[in-house]
């Protein structure tokens, strides 16, 4: 298994615009579509913007199909377009990939 945390920073003034994506499209409708395990999704205690999440797949090659065929898919295309008609949502993103330190051990 390999593990993924994303953190996504808002443009300025869209980090609601931004997380309402997250949450009623890309959560509900691409991640399921495309094989993302989705783990957990985060704020900081005081709002700062951003919107973190860790995911989980079987393998790297696991990994890159499933964020390929999500970038490729038609109806992401199209949410994407309609969700930024006022401009990006996004100004930057962090992507890291882990794999677990000690095999076996349990995660928290």
């Amino acid at each position: 298994m390999i593990y993924e945390i994303r953190v996504y920073e808002a443009a300025e003034g869209r980090a609601d615009a931004m997380r309402r994506r997250f949450r009623d499209h890309v959560v509900t409708q691409f991640f399921p579509r495309h094989s993302i395990e989705l783990l957990g999704v985060f704020t900081a205690p005081v709002e700062d913007g951003r919107l973190t999440y860790m995911t989980r797949f079987a393998d790297e090659d696991a990994r890159k199909k499933a964020w390929a065929s999500f970038a490729a898919d038609p109806a992401w295309v199209a949410v994407k377009a309609a969700s930024e008609t006022d401009g990006p949502l996004l100004k930057n993103q962090t992507v890291s990939v882990l794999s677990p330190a000690v095999a076996g051990l349990p995660l928290g």
